[in-house]
């Protein structure tokens, strides 16, 4: 059971999304996983729903518990893989961190293309090596969609990920502190063989948090464009969820990629 559905959702036939058991619902044990904090009231009062079906666990991201080992197509859609969980950084509106205890975890590699770790980067060579094998094996193109770090970025890595043809890359623009490193991270890919036409190095631009005005996010959407990635805002948001509908609508303007590129080239050039 799923409070709403996302790109990585799973779509094979015991899956429910945001709904109550009908009469020919039945169950050994029904899990409610949970993403977003504010999905909880609904996650709560979804639970006693399904209790009349059979005994309901809840868990998820939102509870703000470790995670555990990856189980394919379990939580996620199939494609879909994580092969470690947290992050050695403790950026102000991130809660990996705290989630996972301040720790980097190294979990066992399984198969997918679509990988979703929280810092791939900043785990061993030797996990690294592993991950990429797995990645090499697939009959898929590798999406690297959990964000990698420019700032540890080398070029040797840089031409490892150009052999791996991934069909996208992404990376992201949370503070001032990480232009510079962006930048770097541009020429390094670029140099190894990427092209920004193919809009395969990817951005994700945070937005909307205190003190953030249109003009200074926007500005960042250009200077991630002229680092050589494709930007697309990332909306932030509190526990509960709330933003202004002002800003959701600059953020629809900046995250689909057809308009994001038209607006790209209109404002900030080739």
């Amino acid at each position: 059971m799923f409070p709403r559905r996302t790109n990585a959702t799973p779509n094979d036939e015991l899956v429910r999304i945001g709904t109550t058991p009908d009469m020919f619902d039945e169950a050994d044990e029904v899990h409610i996983s949970v993403v977003f904090t504010w999905d909880l009231p609904w996650a709560e009062w979804a639970a006693k729903q399904w209790a009349s079906v059979a005994p309901v666990k809840m868990g998820g991201p939102a509870f703000n518990e470790p995670g555990r080992d990856f189980v394919p197509g379990m939580y996620m859609k199939h494609g879909y893989v994580i092969t470690s969980r947290g992050c050695p950084n403790r950026c102000w509106f991130c809660a990996v961190p705290k989630r996972e205890g301040f720790q980097l975890r190294e979990l066992p590699v399984t198969d997918g293309w679509i990988v979703t770790d929280d810092n791939l980067l900043a785990c061993s060579t030797k996990h690294i090596d592993a991950v990429f094998e797995m990645l090499a094996r697939q009959s898929h193109r590798p999406q690297f969609v959990g964000g990698l770090e420019a700032a540890i970025l080398t070029p040797k890595m840089s031409t490892r990920l150009r052999e791996l043809r991934p069909e996208s890359l992404w990376f992201a623009y949370d503070t001032p502190n990480d232009l510079e490193p962006l930048i770097e991270a541009g020429k390094m890919l670029l140099g190894a063989g990427f092209t920004k036409a193919s809009n395969v190095l990817r951005c994700y631009v945070l937005c909307g948090y205190k003190g953030d005005t249109f003009e200074k996010a926007q500005k960042r959407m250009g200077e991630a464009w002229g680092a050589g990635f494709m930007p697309m805002a990332m909306l932030y948001r509190d526990d509960r969820g709330t933003y202004s509908s002002d800003w959701k609508r600059f953020q629809r303007e900046w995250a689909n990629p057809v308009i994001t590129a038209a607006n790209c080239k209109k404002h900030f050039g080739k």
